[in-house]
């Protein structure tokens, strides 16, 4: 249990983003094409969070070009440059599947205020 646990706290972020449900986030992505290196930038509504610990992974949904788009990305990935929570969301629910149904306002988050 150690070894896994030395194992685990190397690979770990030292503080990792705070990211909820809800919450709309820009995550900064380092994309390798080549030998070229870029950061890509992903924004969109936080509709799942899963597991914990180093296999902690949070699920982003956005509408591109009329097509929805979801992306899942592992917490303590070292191709994720940064999180930045753009607004604070107020829902009731830990997963937000249901936005997958609704288009235009209706697929809205409201804002913590």
């Amino acid at each position: 249990m150690d070894l896994m646990k030395a194992f685990t706290e190397k690979y770990t972020k030292a503080e990792p983003p705070k990211v909820s449900i809800g919450d709309t986030v820009r995550v900064h992505l380092r994309v390798k094409e080549g030998s070229r290196e870029r950061i890509q930038v992903f924004e969109g509504t936080v509709i799942a969070k899963k597991h914990g610990g180093i296999e902690e992974s949070f699920t982003v949904r956005r509408i591109s070009y009329g097509i929805g788009v979801e992306k899942v990305f592992p917490l303590h990935a070292p191709s994720v440059e940064k999180v930045e929570v753009v607004r604070k969301g107020k829902v009731r629910r830990a997963k937000l599947y249901y936005l997958r149904d609704r288009v235009g306002k209706a697929a809205k988050v409201k804002e913590l205020l």
